[in-house]
């Protein structure tokens, strides 16, 4: 094995993890891998000699792949996205593949990402590294140009956000299944207090049309608004397929072979506390719905 082959065979042995990391930092799949892609390309020019740790090298280039990238979506951006729905990782409702096993090693659920896409790219950063993957502020600071104490009080304040915005689920997943199941059953029914009866009172519902959709572009807070929307979607029921999205109990919407929507569900304490609909067309699209057969 040459040098070149063994510096790829250390690369893969890294991409899960880095496709994780990127991830949680971009919210799309396919963003997240062409940073690794563009982090592959980096070591294979780097001079390889210098690199002590080859895990923290790549993960210090990956993440500053991504900041760069927020950076630059936020340049792009003339108005502020009202709700984005970052791509959600969908698997049977009886196992996440092997493929998706990096993306969700810890468990992220799609609330939470939905709350750290909102984060300003500093903050993302910081707490991303930190928080989710254990790096050090030394180490982050340097990537945001800031000082150490300056970047554990970004993520101080991120971590703050996220806890207040994005509830921890119910570890029983067949607990999650059968809350939302009597969601389902509820909303088919047209049974408005049995709806109620299983929303957090402090539910959220966000709603990413994308540009495509803008009028499925919402957010709706608190049982009855949820509650009345449910009522009102009731004809979609007969199209709804269990599924895990992101680790967790949720849904997609399809029929004849194509995605309408995707609904992750955060059920905390027995109850729906955060509903995330993916609803934008162009995005549906890329959905193999095939994987829930």
């Amino acid at each position: 094995m040459d040098e070149r082959d063994w510096l790829a065979a250390r690369f893969e042995e890294q991409r899960g993890r880095l496709r994780a990391v990127a991830y949680r930092m971009l919210g799309s799949v396919s963003e997240a891998d062409d940073a690794v892609q563009e982090a592959w390309l980096r070591l294979d020019r780097a001079d390889t000699g210098d690199i002590a740790n080859l895990g923290a090298w790549l993960t210090t280039v990956v993440a500053r792949i991504c900041l760069n990238m927020l950076r630059s979506r936020e340049q792009r951006r003339e108005d502020p996205i009202e709700v984005h729905v970052p791509d959600p990782i969908i698997s049977r409702d009886d196992a996440i593949s092997p493929e998706h096993e990096a993306l969700l090693a810890d468990s992220v659920g799609l609330a939470l990402l939905v709350v750290v896409q909102s984060l300003a790219p500093a903050e993302r950063v910081a707490f991303v590294l930190h928080d989710l993957f254990g790096v050090p502020f030394d180490d982050i600071a340097p990537m945001i140009d800031r000082s150490p104490a300056a970047t554990r009080q970004l993520a101080s304040r991120a971590r703050r956000r996220v806890q207040g915005q994005a509830p921890t689920p119910d570890p029983d997943l067949a607990r999650q299944r059968e809350v939302v199941d009597a969601f389902f059953a509820a909303s088919r029914n047209g049974d408005f207090d049995a709806l109620v009866s299983v929303l957090d009172p402090d539910i959220v519902l966000r709603s990413d049309g994308g540009a495509a959709r803008p009028r499925m572009t919402f957010t709706l807070r608190g049982p009855n608004q949820v509650a009345s929307q449910a009522i009102t979607s009731s004809k979609l029921s007969p199209f709804v397929r269990p599924a895990l999205i992101n680790g967790a109990a949720g849904v997609v919407v399809a029929a004849h072979g194509k995605a309408m929507f995707v609904m992750a569900f955060t059920v905390t304490g027995g109850a729906i506390a955060a509903i995330d609909v993916l609803a934008d067309p162009d995005r549906l699209r890329e959905i193999d719905v095939s994987v829930l057969d």
